[in-house]
């Protein structure tokens, strides 16, 4: 297993300050000692309609001088596009989609392999079937486009923002309905403990399904800062085999967090826990 850090806290998703240049955030999370970068579709890190063939090979130049992968890749739902592969209107599903090529592309231009999916939610007046027909519609498409390049796509439940997919059940649910062999699953803590549930459950029922971890704690706080068995949850992992990423998503949905502190104190923490030393 791996340590990434997710780009959130450093960009200006979904609170506007503080902002730092892809290039600074690579730098400081090499320092830290990362083993790779998750990269938000955002500005001003990594918007894919503003980065040509020429910014996308400087970066992948900038990654390796650092010593430093890219995990994964996921797009910034919500805002002004909306991007909800799950929305009434069918303009805003065709954009979601096309937007989730994209970043797909990117990821794959930038060395990534796994592309974050993100269910959308059910709106007012819609039917949660129809809903799910659209979600799962969209997922095919982008899964066929990823195929082409690399990318596996993994289906997040993202129960403490959404609707629709909400949790470990639904996610394998998505999954099995798309009947993409390059679809899995994923979960994030943080909305493990929105539902109450025990984030090892989610590792054994997905297996060898799961293709990447979010690590995040209450508020979106480093581990080690809440209520999550991290030895415990790093010991279930390794039963069922897991040797991808361990993305921290945290510090993000508030301007009082320092990116450096939270993310060095994230990485001292589970960094004993996956090598096996000290906690």
């Amino acid at each position: 297993m791996r340590l990434a850090f997710n780009t959130w806290v450093y960009s200006s998703f979904p609170i506007w300050v503080p902002s730092y240049p892809l290039d600074e955030t690579i730098r400081r999370l090499a320092r830290i000692g990362y083993d790779a970068i998750e990269i938000g579709a955002a500005a001003p890190h990594a918007y894919p309609d503003y980065l040509d063939a020429a910014a996308r090979a400087e970066i992948r130049s900038l990654l390796a001088d650092n010593g430093i992968a890219v995990s994964s890749m996921l797009p910034a739902p919500g805002g002004g596009p909306g991007f909800n592969v799950a929305s009434p209107l069918e303009a805003e599903r065709r954009n979601a989609v096309d937007q989730y090529k994209k970043v797909a592309t990117l990821c794959s231009d930038l060395g990534g392999e796994i592309l974050l999916y993100v269910a959308g939610w059910q709106v007012f007046g819609t039917q949660q079937e129809q809903a799910w027909d659209w979600c799962r519609a969209a997922l095919r498409e982008v899964a066929h486009h990823a195929a082409g390049l690399g990318v596996t796509v993994a289906v997040e439940p993202t129960s403490a923002d959404s609707n629709l997919v909400e949790s470990c059940d639904g996610a394998l649910r998505m999954m099995r309905e798309t009947e993409a062999p390059n679809v899995k699953v994923m979960f994030d803590t943080y909305h493990c403990l929105y539902r109450n549930e025990v984030p090892t459950d989610y590792v054994y029922a997905m297996g060898a399904d799961l293709a990447h971890v979010h690590l995040a704690d209450i508020n979106r706080g480093a581990p080690g800062d809440g209520r999550v068995d991290y030895a415990g949850l790093v010991a279930a992992l390794r039963d069922v085999g897991y040797d991808g990423y361990l993305a921290m998503e945290i510090g993000f949905d508030r301007r009082a967090v320092e990116p450096d502190n939270i993310a060095r104190r994230a990485y001292d923490y589970m960094k004993p826990l996956v090598t096996g030393v000290g906690r």
